[in-house]
């Protein structure tokens, strides 16, 4: 499994996503609002909670991989 790099995050941008962390955590059901480039390797992927519409930004080098979430079974439970 290659690395979670920029060209990854592009395509899940305006898509519903868990994120998986290096750490081991998981950032659940959040909407991936774009890619914020910084200096050298300071990419910053910036993402809202679905409950809550202020952004969140952190490095992308934290993230390992995204799980696309079926937009479909969202929107029956709501």
């Amino acid at each position: 499994m290659e690395n979670f790099s920029i060209n990854c995050a592009k395509s899940y941008i305006g898509k519903n996503v868990n994120l998986h962390l290096k750490d081991g955590a998981v950032i659940i059901n959040v909407h991936l609002i774009g890619i914020r480039k910084g200096s050298g390797k300071n990419n910053l992927i910036e993402y809202t909670p679905q409950l809550n519409r202020r952004s969140t930004r952190i490095p992308l080098r934290v993230v390992a991989w995204a799980e696309l979430l079926n937009s479909n079974l969202l929107q029956r439970a709501a």
